[in-house]
């Protein structure tokens, strides 16, 4: 493993626990902003892995599943509420 994917790996363990309040809260990001921002991450996932970056792509794409379970959330709270 190289020190940069200990870097990676430490930056998005920071951003998963920084993405756990809205998960579990009530409070949820814009469903475009959450659905663009998984679909960028999901993009950098494969750039890692074709750099053979394997640690960095799991855990970039553990972020990405994190905001992907936003988009959802909001998704859903939007169609409960009659698409707001």
């Amino acid at each position: 493993m190289h020190w940069q994917e200990i870097v990676f790996l430490i930056g998005q363990m920071i951003f998963n626990i920084s993405l756990l309040p809205s998960i579990l809260g009530k409070d949820k990001p814009a469903f475009t902003t959450s659905l663009i921002t998984a679909t960028v991450i999901f993009v950098y996932v494969f750039v890692y892995a074709s750099l053979s970056l394997w640690v960095t792509g799991i855990s970039v794409g553990s972020t990405g599943i994190f905001w992907a379970i936003l988009a959802y959330q909001k998704y859903k709270m939007n169609k409960k509420r009659g698409g707001s």
